[in-house]
């Protein structure tokens, strides 16, 4: 017993180890307790195992320092971190979705460290609204009549259906039911927002006719379309354009809702993305048209609810217009993201989501000749092919719609690609890529061009040891 008291007398005080000189260069940029909390773990660890017979890690002061210095920058990583993107989905929901422009990302700085007008009127010298900062710039961008930010495309259908039809029926085809991810379904949402959800139709057929029969004067409050943006329902199929539903909710004095989901505003029909755009859907004057921020538009998370002032203005009024409004810092990005589409041409090269759905096969084969030059002359342990692949769009968007991609191909016989893979993760810089076959896909359509040497680095880095 006296020995082993005499050896764990040997092990080094908390106080001791913290000034040491490794650790005093993180004092300036790291909490003093994330410090003592890797210090403290650390000596714990190295007790339990001399309690345990192995008295090795006493000789090894190094190796202890070592640990906690591992220990203090991997606490000092967040969790919401940067990734690259080398999957080949451009809105991958489980990356963030759009990437913002630089020109919104420069707005949210500008507003994130400072005061501003968010609920002020300069003019006035008075209280204003935050949602008049986006709304005229939206209304100049689409012609509509009014507009409302919310904090999501699930937030914005609430509102809308509370506002318009709590207590009574919305009229929604059986085919359009859908399940917008994370398990929330359009019939759940309706019925949070206290609208009784009458479906018509088949999955794979409804008419005109259908909406009409289930009209009643006395308890209709809406007809609702929504676009089935994450999927397709192929074959013996059917539905009601959304010019003949506006022409019945006019001819009924019912409003139509459109929930269209991915908020196109350009024509991408010449890159194979057949989809509507907002412009197609202002064309059959609907009542409301709702969209997200952070698909196809390209900008910051948001639903953004468009139409007819009379309606728009309830929503506005509306007890959950608090509930759902968004920041200073989302606002600023969609604002600047807007205005940018005021030049379209423009809009297709400096808007993330665009740029990469647009990309050329020359601009991409260029970037991966790049890569592969730059792995090679640092990596010659790999082999290297450029190689077609099929890239998606993502984000519930566009699902029948693939692009034509290429990726750098990878592979060295003596190491698995799924643990290259792994390892890619947990680098100081997280690539993120595709196996297939055994070989790791690195896709350039989402990295871009000032991301290749980190792409590099985070290679070195796996290969320079264990990760």
């Amino acid at each position: 017993m006296d020995h082993m008291q005499n050896i764990l007398r040997r092990i080094p005080k908390i106080d001791e180890v913290l000034q040491e000189q490794r650790l005093v260069l993180f004092y300036g940029t790291t909490p003093r307790s994330v410090i003592v909390e890797s210090v403290r773990e650390a000596i714990d660890r190295l007790r339990k195992e001399i309690l345990a017979g192995n008295t090795e890690g006493l000789e090894d002061e190094d190796a202890l320092m070592d640990e906690i210095v591992s220990a203090i920058l991997e606490k000092k990583k967040r969790v919401l971190r940067r990734v690259i993107n080398a999957t080949g989905v451009v809105l991958h929901t489980n990356l963030g979705r759009a990437e913002l422009s630089r020109e919104a990302a420069q707005a949210v700085m500008d507003i994130a460290d400072n005061y501003s007008t968010l609920e002020y009127d300069l003019r006035k010298g008075a209280r204003g609204s935050r949602q008049d900062i986006v709304e005229s710039i939206v209304k100049k961008v689409t012609g509509a009549e009014a507009c409302m930010i919310v904090n999501n495309n699930a937030a914005a259908t609430m509102i809308v259906l509370a506002a318009l039809a709590r207590g009574k029926e919305v009229v929604v085809s059986r085919g359009e039911l859908v399940e917008i991810g994370g398990s929330f379904r359009i019939p759940e949402v309706m019925e949070q927002s206290g609208a009784i959800l009458r479906e018509v139709g088949a999955t794979n057929k409804t008419k005109i006719g259908d909406y009409e029969r289930a009209y009643n004067e006395e308890t209709t409050a809406a007809f609702m379309k929504v676009h089935t943006s994450n999927y397709r329902i192929v074959g013996f199929t059917e539905d009601v354009a959304l010019s003949d539903m506006t022409a019945l909710g006019r001819e009924k004095n019912v409003p139509v809702i459109y929930d269209m989901g991915n908020g196109l505003l350009a024509d991408l029909s010449r890159y194979g993305i057949n989809e509507p755009t907002v412009f197609d859907a202002l064309k059959a004057d609907p009542d409301v048209i709702l969209f997200s921020g952070d698909k196809l538009l390209g900008g910051p998370q948001g639903g953004i609810i468009i139409g007819k002032k009379k309606y728009i203005d309830l929503m506005k009024k509306h007890p959950l217009a608090r509930a759902f409004r968004v920041d200073k810092m989302t606002l600023a990005a969609m604002e600047a993201t807007f205005y940018q589409y005021l030049d379209m041409e423009k809009a297709l090269r400096e808007i993330p989501t665009l740029a990469m759905i647009t990309a050329s096969e020359d601009v991409l084969r260029a970037r991966a000749e790049r890569l592969t030059e730059m792995l090679l002359a640092e990596l010659p342990q790999y082999s290297y092919e450029i190689v077609p692949v099929l890239d998606q769009v993502g984000g519930g968007s566009a699902p029948v719609n693939y692009l034509n991609g290429l990726a750098v191909s990878m592979f060295r016989e003596d190491v698995a690609a799924e643990k290259t893979e792994r390892k890619l993760r947990r680098t100081q810089m997280p690539v993120i890529v595709r196996v297939n076959h055994d070989k790791v896909l690195v896709d350039v359509r989402c990295v871009r061009d000032d991301e290749l040497e980190l792409v590099v680095q985070s290679f070195k880095e796996i290969e320079g040891g264990e990760s």
